[in-house]
């Protein structure tokens, strides 16, 4: 621990053993944390015995709170920023308050740790060497629309968090923005006992949402595949793979399982595959 410093502090999206020893030694040790919501936030500090003053900071409170806090780490003391859930500032409150305490030369320690974005990346099934966070989507439909035409020709993977009053009518705008054969990825519920990924086409993911009502509770990561490129743009690991599987396939049958297995379009690769001959 070090005086005068600020600390981002993760912490569990749902299941609490995902919490690390450091950051329950942080949360022990320093003056003052800084919760999205002190009510919330307490529940998880007295689960772990931790007993340090807190105060709320929020989307309303940030700049006020904020020229607090840094008067507080300049006199001293030890800070640390936690939000409801997962990593601060990661859609939620903080980025004030970072960039306030390094322009006032405040050291600031981030501590790696949960992440609903990266959690639900990692096994989604989707391409992970490129991939876009984009947060929550607009509310409003026309803004909405216009970020997801963005995704249109963007190769790589796209990932949302949105709310449960909105995941239906995001994944049918995602249909008529980006068409029925863009392939979708929900997850829900992350670490928690009902965890839930449905991989499926948008129709497929509507399906799944309107089956139930509780299928639209809970807290969503909503994960986009990217188009795929043109058949001049063809990853050359799929080449090489497609090269491989040739010799002992027929070319259609290869191209089949090179675009399954890279998500691209299988005529794209098939004349790939002819130009290879």
């Amino acid at each position: 621990m070090t005086a005068a410093t600020l600390y981002i502090v993760p912490t569990p999206i749902g299941n609490l053993q995902d919490i690390t020893q450091r950051a329950i030694d942080v949360l022990g040790a320093v003056d003052w944390i800084a919760a999205e919501d002190t009510r919330h936030s307490q529940k998880l500090l007295q689960h772990f015995s931790i007993q340090a003053k807190t105060l709320s900071l929020h989307d309303h409170n940030e700049e006020k709170r904020t020229q607090m806090l840094c008067n507080k780490l300049l006199g001293g003391e030890a800070v640390a920023l936690i939000s409801d859930a997962g990593t601060p500032l990661i859609s939620d409150p903080g980025f004030v308050l970072v960039r306030a305490c390094r322009a006032a030369g405040i050291n600031v320690v981030a501590l790696p740790g949960p992440c609903a974005a990266i959690t639900a990346l990692s096994a989604s099934g989707l391409a992970t060497d490129r991939f876009i966070f984009e947060g929550f989507l607009p509310v409003k439909n026309q803004a909405r629309m216009n970020v997801l035409a963005t995704l249109l020709d963007r190769t790589c993977t796209s990932v949302f968090y949105e709310a449960p009053r909105r995941i239906l009518d995001t994944v049918n705008d995602i249909k008529t923005a980006l068409g029925p054969d863009r392939h979708l990825v929900l997850a829900k519920e992350l670490t928690k006992t009902f965890e839930t990924y449905v991989s499926d086409t948008p129709d497929g993911v509507i399906a799944w949402l309107e089956a139930d009502a509780v299928h639209q509770k809970g807290e969503f990561v909503l994960m986009v595949a990217g188009a795929p490129p043109a058949s001049d743009e063809l990853p050359s690991e799929a080449i090489a793979l497609l090269k491989r599987l040739k010799q002992d396939l027929p070319l259609k049958k290869a191209a089949a399982i090179v675009a399954d297995h890279y998500q691209l379009k299988k005529n794209a690769l098939y004349q790939a595959g002819l130009a290879l001959e």
